[in-house]
């Protein structure tokens, strides 16, 4: 990998953490201009799926074929469940505890997810074991929450 390329991937994915807390206020400002936390999420979703369906449909590479969808687990399919979790629970909380607070509560609960999932190598992950620094890097991530909470 170039040294440019090494500067520039982290930086996107930096701007993907930026996206997703611009979606937060975006969506909690739909919620009440459409009066509902429910239709706000759907909305979000609805746009997603559209612009997502048209990337897939414009990048080049294979399509899914019927024995890819056929072979593939059932639990992987129920990844939009969780995104729904995601996106309503942040719709409702973002006015009451702000985007701030909200989003380092998200990105804790990610950490410790991860960790967790790591740990016993779950969903096919390579286990990689529980250690002091995650543990440290966990721990300093909840006393991040409680800083901007002050």
């Amino acid at each position: 990998m170039t040294p440019a390329l090494q500067f520039f991937l982290p930086l996107i994915v930096v701007a993907a953490g930026v996206s997703v807390a611009f979606q937060q206020v975006l969506n909690a400002n739909l919620r009440t201009e459409l009066g509902s936390p429910w239709w706000a999420g759907f909305v979000s979703y609805l746009v997603g799926m559209i612009i997502m369906l048209a990337v897939a449909l414009l990048m080049p590479g294979p399509r899914p074929s019927l024995s890819a969808i056929s072979g593939s687990s059932w639990i992987s399919w129920t990844g939009g469940f969780f995104g729904a979790v995601f996106i309503g629970i942040a719709i409702i909380m973002v006015p009451r505890l702000g985007a701030a607070t909200v989003l380092a509560l998200i990105v804790v609960g990610q950490m410790v997810g991860s960790i967790v999932f790591d740990h016993f190598g779950l969903l096919g992950l390579q286990q990689q074991p529980v250690n002091l620094a995650r543990l440290l890097g966990a721990g300093m991530l909840v006393s991040g929450v409680v800083l901007i909470r002050m």
